[in-house]
């Protein structure tokens, strides 16, 4: 783990005329594609942190990446929370150890400004405005679906969050984090919640069911890893369906049948974050990871990974999105919801005040 460091060793990458590039806010400004490129190589490293290989696929892009431009990838707790990310960028700010890029979910992201720089990638254009702040501080890269994903083989069918108070999954069910601080446990935590009866202005309906599942003894508060499904430790799991897809095909080979569903009423889809720290020891390397993953490779690695890229809709236009895409996409009964800014942080806010008292 890269917790901690000395004192930053490694000068900012600059441009021919001397610019820093962690004050620049496009390859342009910087000079164009060629000057960014070997500005991140003579840097030579990227930090980036909270990206396991199994989610949405960043095993392959993180290669397909380094493969590219020959830039080593150092990878930080790869299991790391939202939340975590911005602590460590914190502790290791002015060392050579810092993030260089981040990857959030919106409640920790919004709440975060403060830690980014802006910039605009080159395909800024064919982003959606309601999908980036103005200034480019952060993007959004990809967006999953909520779900429920359970141990068929052990526990049988299961179709409805009502059964899983039942004394079989005792120490089960989990959610993938604290949902205060993890996007994908907050987003779990608002399918519960929606399904329940409740909204994004009404999160008690959410708070009431967990705690239901506390008092039956089949809430798990342990923090959801490969390791803890593999063993058994977590049955049923709230996560999206990129990551289920992943559940499933690692558990195939031991013999276990991995299902999913989501609960009507449920239909919760929200965006990731991109974000470059504006503390970045690699700033040139920051700038071009994020040049890369907005490229039509990344977004389609991120597509057969099971996540829909931001991008989808031009890669279509411009026919570079990859044929066979419906095969990494699930289908669903219901219209997907995903709340504004506004309403992703009164709802943070709202699970802040009242999950440890209420839940555990």
């Amino acid at each position: 783990m890269l917790l901690t460091g000395c004192a930053s060793g490694t000068p900012a990458a600059t441009t021919e005329g001397g610019s820093d590039w962690a004050t620049i806010t496009s390859a342009e400004e910087g000079g164009g594609m060629e000057a960014l490129i070997a500005a991140a190589q003579a840097e030579g490293e990227l930090n980036v942190i909270a990206l396991p290989d199994n989610w949405a696929n960043y095993g392959l892009i993180k290669q397909a990446f380094t493969e590219k431009y020959g830039i080593k990838i150092n990878d930080n707790l790869p299991d790391a929370s939202s939340k975590e990310e911005i602590d460590t960028a914190e502790k290791t700010k002015g060392t050579t150890a810092a993030p260089d890029v981040f990857d959030l979910g919106a409640n920790v992201a919004l709440s975060s400004t403060d830690y980014f720089a802006p910039y605009k990638v080159e395909q800024w254009d064919n982003i959606p405005d309601a999908n980036k702040e103005a200034t480019g501080l952060w993007v959004n890269d990809y967006t999953g679906v909520m779900s429920v994903g359970y141990n068929k083989t052990k526990f049988g069918e299961v179709t409805s969050l009502d059964q899983l108070t039942d004394p079989k999954f005792a120490g089960q069910v989990a959610l993938n984090g604290k949902p205060a601080e993890a996007g994908a446990a907050f987003n779990g935590f608002l399918m519960v919640n929606n399904a329940e009866g409740g909204d994004f202005a009404n999160g008690q309906p959410g708070l009431d069911y967990f705690k239901t599942l506390s008092e039956a003894g089949t809430l798990n508060l342990q923090d959801v890893t490969d390791g803890t499904i593999a063993s058994g430790t977590h049955g049923v799991v709230f996560d999206w369906t990129y990551n289920q897809m992943s559940y499933q095909a690692s558990l195939k080979d031991k013999g276990v049948e991995w299902e999913i569903f989501v609960p009507k009423g449920g239909e919760i889809a929200s965006y990731y974050n991109q974000a470059i720290n504006v503390d970045a020891p690699h700033p040139a390397a920051a700038r071009l990871w994020q040049e890369f993953l907005y490229s039509a490779e990344a977004q389609n690695l991120w597509l057969q990974g099971g996540a829909r890229p931001v991008l989808f809709d031009a890669l279509e236009a411009d026919g570079t999105l990859i044929e066979n895409w419906q095969e990494f996409l699930p289908e669903l009964d219901g219209e997907t919801k995903t709340p504004k800014a506004d309403e992703a942080e009164s709802m943070t806010a709202f699970i802040k005040e009242n999950w440890d008292s209420t839940v555990g």
